[in-house]
């Protein structure tokens, strides 16, 4: 077996992926403190091809070297904006018609593999903070909660790991099921 060269991968560019039909997904890290976590979310995204990225709050915002470190240039080619108050940045999406989704440890949510999708929704997916997860406040307005199974001795994963898990699942049941 061989690893495929960067040519026989045959990715587009920065301008054909902004033209580019993306997945009808929008992050929202609501007050995500590290940088490498931001950067990381960036190249995940570009790598499943989603609409945007809301930044709000102390998250921190390109250009920065550090969060370009894990971004490695994805910070081009994705969408993005900063909203400084999360429940503006949810207020707004919920105006757009998008499915408001937090992914949290909470009462009554749903196991992330027992969440059923519909093509003709927009999904907009909360991460919260490192420490303190998702804003109270926001959790009273959002339409579900998802949950990623953890069989393990620690609570949580980092943000950017939950990123990738959750938007491997939603393109895999879009794309696939």
């Amino acid at each position: 077996m061989q690893k495929l060269s960067m040519d026989e991968l045959q990715r587009m560019d920065v301008e054909s992926f902004k033209e580019f039909q993306k997945f009808p997904i929008t992050l929202v890290l609501d007050n995500v403190r590290s940088m490498h976590n931001v950067g990381s979310s960036f190249r995940t995204a570009d790598g499943f091809a989603i609409e945007k990225i809301i930044l709000c709050g102390i998250t921190a915002q390109p250009p920065h070297r550090e969060i370009e470190k894990t971004a490695l240039g994805a910070t081009k080619s994705v969408e993005w904006e900063h909203v400084e108050q999360t429940m503006d940045a949810i207020q707004k999406l919920k105006a757009e018609n998008y499915t408001i989704l937090a992914i949290e440890q909470a009462q009554e949510s749903i196991s992330l593999e027992n969440f059923s999708l519909s093509a003709d929704k927009k999904y907009a997916l909360i991460f919260g903070n490192e420490v303190h997860g998702v804003d109270e406040e926001v959790m009273k307005i959002i339409d579900h909660c998802i949950e990623i199974p953890q069989f393990g001795t620690k609570h949580s994963f980092n943000v950017s790991v939950s990123v990738g898990i959750v938007l491997w699942d939603f393109i895999h049941k879009l794309r696939f099921t």
